[in-house]
């Protein structure tokens, strides 16, 4: 068991330094989708900026507060978009094309061997790299001091919002297996997690819930981001479940698709 995993932490690494090299190659394509990833962080920043140039606290946050849960927001979704961007080629032409049977006939897991082919995308680096940014600047300006315990659940609340993300994904993506292309189902999904980078306490009472226990993207940063400035365990108590019922959903509807896929021989 550990021998297979290791060969899949391996193979990974190797492929995703194959699949960098192929992205770099194209520089100006590389710099330009790098480049349109900063605009983006930058509007939303520049956007949070505007706002509080006019309020003192939006719905109890201030800006300091408001940037925290936007970096805490970047840190699991580039983590998650390093190792599953591939997904959104499943759900938008695989199935539909009949490509999907390559993965099929590979020795190695048809889902690792999926993802593999786009491990470490630059904009995952990204995301990373600004979250992390934000997060410390505006913990350095709140003046905060975690305790040993929030120093010591960073990395565990980040990889479970990361998983979250990839659940999420991997279930919409699935849905090709049926629909034959579910690019448009997946695109809502993810327009929605861009909610989670604010406060939940703007919204309405239907849309907290939705991105609380539907579409769990609350606890991959507005959860874990209160906690780390609050101490606050209303929600983070129910991460590990969270993240497991959405890996289960996921992947038993992988598996449903995946065995679909086989018996039809599409």
């Amino acid at each position: 068991m550990n021998r297979t995993v290791g060969g899949h932490l391996r193979l990974a690494f190797f492929l995703g330094g194959v699949g960098l090299h192929r992205l770099t190659a194209y520089r100006l394509d590389f710099l330009l989708g790098s480049g349109a990833f900063l605009v983006r962080v930058g509007l939303q920043t520049l956007a949070v900026g505007v706002v509080f140039s006019h309020v003192p606290a939006v719905a109890g946050w201030s800006y300091h507060q408001v940037l925290f849960l936007l970096g805490c927001s970047l840190l699991p979704r580039g983590l998650d978009h390093l190792f599953t961007d591939q997904l959104w080629e499943l759900s938008r032409k695989l199935v539909q094309r009949g490509e999907f049977y390559r993965y099929l006939i590979r020795p190695a897991n048809p889902l690792f061997s999926l993802l593999s082919e786009r491990f470490f995308h630059p904009d995952g680096f990204g995301e990373l790299a600004v979250g992390t940014a934000l997060v410390l600047w505006s913990g350095a300006e709140l003046g905060l001091d975690p305790t040993a315990l929030q120093w010591a659940l960073v990395v565990p609340l980040i990889l479970c919002g990361a998983l979250i993300h990839a659940a999420v994904k991997l279930f919409f993506a699935s849905l090709s297996f049926w629909t034959v292309t579910s690019m448009p189902a997946m695109q809502t999904a993810t327009q929605v997690s861009e909610f989670a980078g604010y406060p939940l306490d703007l919204y309405h009472p239907s849309l907290r819930m939705l991105l609380t226990w539907v579409l769990p993207f609350a606890f991959t940063s507005y959860a874990p981001a209160v906690y780390l400035l609050h101490g606050s365990t209303g929600l983070v108590r129910w991460l590990p479940v969270v993240t497991g019922l959405s890996l289960l959903a996921a992947l038993s509807l992988w598996r449903r698709g995946l065995s679909r896929y086989e018996m039809t021989g599409s």
